[in-house]
Formats: C-alpha cells, sequence, structure tokens
C-alpha cells in the first residue's frame, strides 16, 4: 500500500477510537500554560471521579510508598508533584481510553503496559541521575505512551501485526520495527505519533514516539529526549519488565550514551533499580487500570 494511502486509512481508524475524556484536553491545555500551578490541575482532574479516583490509588501505591494515606488530590498534587499528576492523569486517561484486543504469547497489552510503565521508570530516574527532571516534564508521559502505536496495529491490522511479530521473532536482527516496516508499510513509532497527532498531544512528547526508531532526526526533534527514551527502552526489556514484542532486548547505541552522558556504571545502576521495582511497577499498573 502507498505510504500515503497507508496513512489516511490508519487515520481513518484511529478516528474510531473512542474520544478521550474532557479532562484530558484540558489538561494537554494547561501543559502550554507556564502559570499553571498544582491548583489549576487538582481543579481540572476532580471534575472526573474515575480519574481522581485512580490517581489516589496511585499516590496510595507501593510505587511511591508514603506512609499515611492520601485522600484528597489536594493532597496528593503536592506530594507527587503537579507535573507528576499532570503526567499520571494523562496517561491513565489514555489507558483506559483504548478498546481492549486480543493477546498472544509473543504481545500482550498488559505486558505492554507493564513493560512502558518500567520506560517511563527508567527514565524518570535517568533524568533524575543527570539532573534534567526540571527541564523536561513530559519524559515520564513519553516513556509510558512510545509503543502506544502497536496497541493501534494490535487493534486495526492484527493479522500484519502478528505477522511483523513472528518475522521479528524469526529473523537473526530481531527488530520489530524493521519488520512492521516491511510488512505494514510503517513502524508502531510513526503510527503512535499519528494518534498522539490527532489527539492533540504537544510536540514535545509526540515527536520524540514518533521518531524514536529512525536513525535521522528532523530538526525540531530533541536528540537528548529520543537517546534517553531508546536507552531505558532497552534497559527495561534487559531487565525483562513486561512483554512488548520484541524478541531479544535492542543494542544500546555509543552514540545515545553520549548525547545523554549515561555511562555505564549509570547503566546497571539502572537495571538493579528496576528490577528492585518489579513489583511496584506492577503495582503501579494494578492502581491505573
Amino acid at each position: 500500500m502507498e505510504n500515503d494511502k497507508l496513512r489516511v486509512k490508519i487515520y481513518s481508524k484511529i478516528d474510531e477510537l473512542p474520544t478521550l475524556p474532557v479532562v484530558l484536553p484540558k489538561l494537554l491545555n494547561l501543559m502550554e500554560i507556564s502559570r499553571s500551578n498544582a491548583s489549576d490541575i487538582a481543579e481540572a482532574v476532580s471534575h472526573d471521579p474515575a480519574l481522581t479516583s485512580k490517581i489516589l490509588k496511585v499516590a496510595n501505591s507501593a510505587y511511591y510508598g508514603f506512609s499515611q494515606e492520601i485522600s484528597t488530590l489536594q493532597r496528593a498534587v503536592p506530594l507527587l508533584g503537579f507535573n507528576m499528576v499532570r503526567s499520571l492523569a494523562l496517561s491513565i486517561g489514555v489507558m483506559n481510553s483504548l478498546p481492549a484486543s486480543k493477546s498472544s504469547s509473543d504481545f500482550s497489552i498488559d505486558g505492554l503496559w507493564i513493560h512502558s510503565l518500567a520506560v517511563a521508570t527508567a527514565i524518570r530516574e535517568l533524568s533524575t541521575r543527570l539532573g534534567k527532571q526540571d527541564e523536561n516534564e513530559s519524559l515520564f508521559v513519553i516513556g509510558l505512551l512510545h509503543d502506544i502505536g502497536k496497541v493501534v496495529l494490535n487493534l486495526f491490522f492484527s493479522e500484519d501485526f502478528a505477522n511483523a511479530l513472528e518475522e521479528a521473532k524469526e529473523s537473526a536482527r530481531h527488530e520489530l520495527h524493521m519488520a512492521e516496516r516491511r510488512i505494514i508499510g510503517l513502524d508502531h513509532g510513526e503510527v503512535g505519533g499519528m494518534l498522539l497527532t490527532r489527539w492533540r498531544f504537544p510536540d514535545v512528547i509526540r515527536n520524540p514516539i514518533a521518531c524514536h526508531h529512525h536513525t535521522a532526526l528532523p530538526e525540531e526533534v530533541s536528540p537528548f529526549d529520543v537517546a534517553v527514551l531508546k536507552i531505558a527502552n532497552a534497559v527495561s526489556q534487559e531487565v525483562g519488565l513486561g512483554v512488548e514484542g520484541n524478541p531479544v532486548p535492542p543494542e544500546i547505541d555509543d552514540e545515545d550514551l553520549e548525547i545523554t552522558g549515561i555511562d555505564e556504571k549509570i547503566l546497571e545502576d539502572i537495571k538493579v533499580y528496576l528490577r528492585d521495582a518489579d513489583e511496584k511497577i506492577n503495582e503501579l499498573f494494578s492502581a491505573m487500570t
């Protein structure tokens, strides 16, 4: 299928998905407003009781380990940080807006989200160690949604996606995104970028997701964001958290390490951190869904 026709078909399928909860566009708008604050976030989220309940479940999970129960958003926002509450609200809203689709031995939706939470956790920890946590509040969301294109492919191109999974498993290179390009015409990063474009996510989130399997990045895409995402993705696969469709972890590029300033010690520390956080990540998944 020609690329333009394929994109039209994918967009038409994306338009069949349920609309996002009303609160999410409000939160996305708040991301664009530099003067937004904790009260704005709490006020926006409070209009969605189900989302509020899930955020409070997350805040009280072992993932955060607060000693006292958190019973209100007004209490959760300053403890978690209003950027993290906004990120969690966006992530929970997206996760729960997508319809269920079938799983297989090579791919499962639950396994994908657990992997994605591991990547988001790794990115958050890496950015903290690199002193970058305040420079890009979107990294957690980027980590959590980086493979969302696989959900779209599994929903609407299930036979082709299953063939790509099988080809990746049998190929000497074991690269799922390359198999997707050969069989479907686009990789899951590009499809995820299309979905987030339709849902009006800001470029700071959409671009790294759309391009995380590209070798050459457009000028508007942050090399750091893409590099740290690729490293967190590889490390999470090495640790074995979740099932996301790649039969073997990708190799970490020296160029990505150079761009981010991550060395071998940090890599090993992050692997230990993720192994220790295994149960907490699974509990976080349960709280979010």
